[in-house]
């Protein structure tokens, strides 16, 4: 047969198997079909192509659109198992086996949802077990400035087994394994989480600019078309945070007079765990500044910063203008300096860095640690370092919102948006450490549950919210605490919508781990709200929360949902009565009485009670379940 025949054949079987139908991972080998739902299954095909799609005895004829989607919806189903999806077109055929109806259950937020079974608290004696009709799907990792309809990096289906679920979300996995016992039918859980990611990664723009954040999907935008002007807006947004956290006066920052701070040498550009023995358990935040001379052909020029890399997060000026900042543990920073930044005689490069847990610092390595200017000439910048380490009490700043998982919406486009419209049981969400210290969270969670409920076609979709654990230092006297804040937004959100729970985790924390390896609780406490929230069984858990404060007497009484009790003495410690001010906050004796406790008022002024105000606070208030009292501060009436 001549070459150019053989050619042409060839081609037209690589454009045939390119054509050939697919369904969408989510239906794919071994997945769960939501029971008592309408089944939308999906998937790709040449565009226009005619298709007879089969499932469950049903048959459905579906054409797919000019993006080669193709959709066909069939009735709700009660538990079944097993069946076929077969997808039948001109240019081939899809099959996927071992489905089955059941109840499907989507599990997400950041690193403690994302912590892995095999790292749980005793996980020889827990690890996943061979539950034929458990199955468990994780989504990679990805992102995406559009929303997509298809994952770039696909995920599958694997039925539960320890091999299977040793990678899992433990928290997850607990939790659909107790509502395997109770609830007697198949689970599929999907594990679509990632570490150190804000809320508004996992929401579409609009949703994000109904949370409030507008101006940070601005920033995006104009990121995408002036990069310059854009750093320079988020610099005001940074430098406007450091003034209220250092009480810095405008000119006086350290960017801008760093001889103002106490400078010791950088012993090497390395991780600063290998500085020295002191530097391994330091997690904070530290100065570094660089000084250069450069010529007057040299400072006319633009240039590029290389940085190699940063562990956690950076923002870096040169010469008081912010030219860039990440926070990825993993990135290399590269920053263009626009021309006109640098200057004849001595130059200045401030850089701030934050670790958060882990091995962190100023990484490098140092042959990377340099100046290139655009005409071609290197500048190399390995030693000459200088450091300062910045207060404990200064928490963690602003992030630009178009770098590393601190962006806006590129998650939700990746891994949740090509779910589509899968129907789903309810949805377990862990998340909000990275949220710290950016007020109105809950405003921003509602507009998320919106999005979410929106996507997946289900107005009366359930929420169950994990509580953030315990993490930090822990206070003989009241504090202020943007932990405490943040659970408390997390609270009031959940108390608006009467189709989400609470699961309080406060007591579950470890001081010194933002990653508390007790699992197997967070999960158990999950399943109790699933039970009667999702399940209306009567006999399900649902933590207790706090309805009222009033003044009655010499007391200020709180009211609650459930009845309440006090382990380990007869006083409920970590109740504060506070006027307007920290300093006005004082610890208060308190006594549970039934679905009440009593604070006693000591004659000073009050117009707010606090309880377990604090980044790790000692607690010891429960209902009668054992489920803890969650952190609340309310106005006493």
């Amino acid at each position: 047969m001549p070459i150019r025949k053989l050619l042409i054949i060839a081609s037209l079987s690589a454009s045939s198997a390119l054509a050939a139908p697919t369904i969408d991972p989510q239906f794919g080998d071994h997945s769960v079909v939501q029971r008592g739902r309408p089944v939308l299954l999906n998937g790709t095909a040449a565009p226009g192509e005619r298709l007879t799609i089969s499932f469950a005895g049903a048959k459905r004829l579906a054409t797919a659109d000019s993006n080669g989607r193709w959709h066909a919806q069939f009735p709700p189903r009660a538990e079944g198992q097993p069946f076929t999806i077969r997808v039948v077109g001109q240019d081939g055929t899809a099959t996927a086996n071992d489905v089955v109806i059941g109840d499907v259950w989507l599990c997400s937020g950041q690193s403690n949802m994302e912590y892995p079974l095999f790292r749980a608290l005793g996980y020889e004696a827990t690890k996943a077990a061979d539950d034929p009709d458990l199955r468990l799907m994780k989504v990679p990792h990805q992102v995406a400035d559009k929303v997509q309809t298809n994952f770039k990096d696909v995920p599958a289906w694997k039925v539960s087994s320890p091999d299977a679920g040793a990678n899992f979300s433990a928290a997850c996995y607990f939790m659909v394994r107790q509502l395997r016992e109770t609830e007697k039918v198949p689970i599929g859980a999907i594990d679509d989480s990632w570490g150190a990611t804000p809320i508004r990664q996992w929401m579409d723009e609009t949703s994000v600019r109904n949370g409030g954040e507008g101006a940070l999907a601005d920033l995006v935008d104009l990121q995408q078309t002036n990069p310059t002007t854009a750093m320079r807006a988020f610099g005001e947004i940074w430098a406007s945070w450091w003034r209220g956290q250092a009480h810095d006066t405008a000119g006086q920052e350290p960017w801008h007079a760093s001889d103002r701070l106490q400078w010791k040498a950088v012993p090497k550009i390395d991780y600063w765990d290998a500085w020295a023995p002191e530097w391994k358990s330091f997690d904070g935040a530290v100065w570094f500044r660089r000084r250069l001379t450069v010529t007057p052909a040299q400072a006319a020029q633009g240039a590029t910063l290389s940085l190699g890399i940063i562990d956690d997060m950076d923002q870096t000026w040169v010469n008081g203008v912010p030219v860039g900042g990440t926070n990825d543990w993993a990135a290399q920073r590269v920053y263009p300096i626009p021309a006109g930044v640098l200057k004849p005689g001595a130059n200045e490069i401030v850089i701030y860095v934050r670790d958060n847990f882990g091995p962190g610092g100023f990484a490098g390595p140092a042959d990377k640690v340099k100046l290139a200017l655009a005409g071609g000439e290197i500048l190399s910048l390995p030693d000459g370092w200088q450091y300062s380490v910045i207060d404990s009490l200064v928490g963690a700043p602003p992030t630009p919102p178009w770098t590393g998982v601190a962006s806006v919406s590129k998650i939700y486009n990746a891994m949740i948006a090509p779910l589509g419209q899968l129907g789903l049981k309810g949805i377990a969400w862990y998340q909000g450490e990275a949220d710290v210290g950016v007020p109105g969270y809950d405003r921003r969670l509602a507009a998320w549950i919106a999005d979410w409920r929106k996507q997946f076609r289900d107005p009366q979709l359930p929420f169950l919210i994990v509580g953030l654990a315990g993490w930090g230092k822990q206070s003989a006297k009241p504090v202020e605490s943007g932990w405490a804040a943040l659970i408390d937004e997390q609270r009031k959100a959940v108390q608006r919508d009467p189709r989400t729970a609470l699961i309080s985790a406060i007591d579950l924390g470890n001081p010194t781990d933002i990653h508390p390896s007790d699992k197997q609780s967070v999960g158990r406490r999950l399943a109790f709200a699933a039970e009667q929230l999702v399940y209306g069984d009567p006999a399900g858990k649902v933590g207790p929360l706090p309805l009222s404060a009033s003044r009655s007497g010499n007391s200020v009484v709180v009211h609650f949902s459930k009845r309440l009790k006090t382990l380990s003495g007869a006083s409920a410690i970590g109740f504060e009565l506070c006027a307007a001010t920290l300093e006005s906050c004082r610890f208060a004796d308190a006594r549970a009485r039934g679905d009440a406790v009593a604070v006693a008022v000591d004659g000073q002024p009050v117009t707010r009670v606090r309880y377990a105000w604090a980044d790790y606070p000692i607690v010891n208030l429960y209902d009668e379940d054992l489920l803890p009292v969650p952190v609340f501060e309310l106005p006493v009436q």
